[in-house]
């Protein structure tokens, strides 16, 4: 669904990424594992089209979208749930949920999406700036499956939040997965990444240095967590 070929980006004088190749597969999570500055969320921005210092190529869906604008991405069912997670923060709840337009590949109704958040459906009033750092995160996730995307790029989602919260937010990923969502998932938390991925790709210094299915990541937790330095 998503291949990303021989990718390298900038940052002014330095690159970040430098020749990265990737997949991820209809309905699965494939997660990015790295230390900070390891040109994780670049490589989330050149898949969605936000940072244009970059070689190499973009597929999605089928098509070519290396020099497509982030817009069109969106309307072929790429969406992206940034590290700030992205919220109108002077708009309700629901206002956040609406107001972007159905793209068209299962969009999830307002009713599952309540039905699946519900403390989002108990805050629908309440506007974004008063939600917990949990309950933004929630909303960030519910937009992107309301407007129908059928890949997610979610950056970091689990950061900074209390176990309880990390946990539901991997029941979600996981039944977007059973409903055919494939995710690219930025993630420092490993116990967290295993609980929720099909394979993982190990970046350092801009490279992937390795690819890992699950059960060897399970298997070799120590070694990549000292790696990671956790």
């Amino acid at each position: 669904m998503l291949e990303i070929e021989r990718v390298s980006a900038r940052h002014g004088e330095a690159t970040v990424v430098n020749d990265v190749s990737l997949r991820v597969g209809e309905g699965e999570v494939v997660t990015l594992v790295g230390r900070n500055g390891a040109g994780k969320t670049t490589l989330l921005r050149c898949a969605m089209g936000l940072h244009r210092s970059m070689s190499g190529r973009v597929r999605f869906a089928g098509q070519d979208v290396t020099t497509a604008p982030p817009h069109r991405r969106a309307r072929l069912g790429l969406g992206l749930v940034p590290d700030d997670r992205g919220i109108y923060a002077g708009l309700s709840v629901e206002e956040n949920l609406t107001l972007p337009p159905v793209r068209g590949f299962s969009p999830w109704p307002l009713e599952r999406i309540y039905d699946t958040f519900p403390a989002l459906a108990a805050r629908r009033r309440f506007s974004g700036a008063k939600l917990s750092g949990g309950e933004q995160q929630m909303l960030a996730l519910a937009r992107v499956l309301r407007a129908g995307a059928r890949l997610l790029l979610c950056d970091e989602p689990t950061e900074g939040l209390a176990p309880v919260i990390v946990q539901r937010i991997g029941e979600i990923l996981r039944e977007a997965k059973e409903h055919g969502v494939a995710v690219l998932l930025v993630e420092q938390n490993l116990r967290f990444a295993t609980t929720v991925a099909d394979r993982h790709y190990l970046l350092a210094q801009g490279r992937i240095v390795e690819s890992l299915d699950n059960a060897d990541a399970r298997e070799r937790e120590g070694e990549l967590l000292a790696h990671l330095g956790l």
